[in-house]
């Protein structure tokens, strides 16, 4: 199982919109809107490194209102 964080920017006023979305999205175990230099902070599982990179392009990026992601793995 791997495990990652992944930042996100959304659209102006989009934040918690997007945020609702993602929580739907399986393989997203917490979103949340947050302050900061990003909009949301995603927590998200998948069965591989493989399944991760599916899971981040096709159904987190393609979400209306998300801008741009940045992921962060799980080292520990």
């Amino acid at each position: 199982m791997v495990k990652a964080f992944i930042l996100i920017d959304t659209s102006p006023g989009k934040a918690k919109e997007v945020t609702g979305k993602l929580r739907q999205v399986a393989g997203v175990s917490a979103a949340h809107a947050v302050t900061g230099p990003h909009d949301i902070i995603a927590v998200v599982e998948a069965a591989d490194v493989s399944a991760l990179g599916e899971l981040v392009v096709q159904k987190i990026q393609s979400v209306t209102g998300v801008n741009r992601s940045l992921t962060s793995i799980v080292a520990d």
